[in-house]
């Protein structure tokens, strides 16, 4: 066809009268990368989350004042699961044991909604449940731990141990107590001792007091929330 024949063109440059596709819009692409984008973000944060949640940090809530001053009611804090694979578990840890021997008494709570389920799933939201516990560990495996002394101080092998961080009990609130831990055991207490259900409240438990190893979780590493109490754990140990 010659130039003169050439079928007159629009000013989008399809032939006038044609019927042909119209041009993409350069913002409908541009919105659809854009979210494309944001979609793979999303899917790589949560999965990034529920991995930290499963193998490394898990967020736990402190619904009970039984390890004040330490730890507070209301506080928000992250289990480290992976770090005591190597170095194990040790006096003065403090750590997140599951209650398998029904140390808790059993409430009725409303079930979890969906959004909550989820988060809770991922890793993003602390565990609102009660088959969690949280103390610190007294005594290890081979320790003998006994109470009290004339100061009111626990022994560990014989030694008296000064707990700069425990609440202090009156003489009249103390429980007589002279223990042996057994292998892959713990012996666990609170912080605030005077209101703590712990191993000196659960001799007739399946392990008579002590924690087995397989239901830590892992030990409390830092007080991620509120803003003002945000700190490392595991530094205010006692010379045992």
């Amino acid at each position: 066809m010659s130039s003169g024949e050439q079928a007159a063109e629009s000013r989008d440059g399809r032939p006038e009268g044609g019927s042909g596709p119209e041009p993409a819009k350069p913002g409908k692409g541009r919105s659809w990368r854009w979210l494309k984008e944001i979609a793979i973000v999303v899917v790589i944060a949560v999965a990034l989350s529920f991995v930290v949640k499963t193998f490394l940090f898990r967020p736990f809530f402190i619904p009970s004042p039984s390890m004040e001053q330490t730890l507070l009611v209301g506080d928000r804090i992250f289990a480290n699961q992976i770090g005591p694979n190597f170095t194990g578990y040790q006096r003065g840890d403090i750590v997140v044991f599951k209650d398998t021997q029904g140390w808790l008494p059993q409430e009725t709570k409303p079930a979890p909604n969906i959004v909550e389920s989820a988060l809770v799933f991922i890793g993003l939201a602390p565990d609102p449940s009660n088959d969690y516990l949280i103390k610190r560990i007294i005594g290890v495996p081979g320790d003998r731990v006994s109470c009290c002394d004339a100061q009111g101080r626990i022994s560990i092998n014989g030694k008296a141990v000064d707990e700069s961080y425990a609440v202090p009990t009156p003489p009249e609130a103390l429980v007589p107590f002279d223990v042996q831990v057994p292998a892959d055991e713990y012996w666990v207490m609170g912080d605030n001792r005077p209101d703590s259900a712990d191993s000196r409240f659960h001799p007739d438990a399946p392990l008579k007091g002590f924690i087995a190893r397989k239901d830590i979780v892992g030990t409390a590493s830092v007080i991620a929330w509120p803003l003002n109490r945000i700190r490392v754990l595991g530094t205010d140990k006692a010379d045992y």
